[in-house]
């Protein structure tokens, strides 16, 4: 499959998954306004190892359908819609979303 349709597909799956975080970062939000306690609660499940690996997952699907999202609006406008530029297109934010979410986690870290 060509890089410009996995990233097309990836760029999907993300919106996807993200409307599903929804719920779960919406209940988390709450608790942590509910008074300190709730608040410590949140941070004590954010300290632990396994759910601070398991954020590098939305913090990805936000960034890579964050550069689709933008290659997508530049190919509606005409910018980047021959072949070479797209396939360069693709591979940037291919490559791009998950420095870009390796360096979002190393600033929360």
């Amino acid at each position: 499959m060509p890089i410009t349709a996995l990233a097309s597909i990836a760029h999907r799956l993300t919106g996807l998954l993200l409307v599903v975080l929804i719920p779960v970062m919406l209940y988390l939000f709450d608790l942590s306004l509910r008074g300190p306690a709730g608040f410590e609660q949140v941070t004590g499940w954010l300290q632990l190892e396994p759910a601070r690996l398991l954020l590098l997952v939305p913090i990805w699907a936000l960034t890579h359908h964050l550069l689709a999202g933008l290659r997508f609006l530049l190919i509606d406008i005409g910018i980047g819609i021959d072949l070479p530029a797209a396939r360069n297109s693709a591979w940037l934010v291919s490559v791009g979303a998950p420095l870009l979410a390796i360096l979002v986690y190393g600033t929360l870290l």
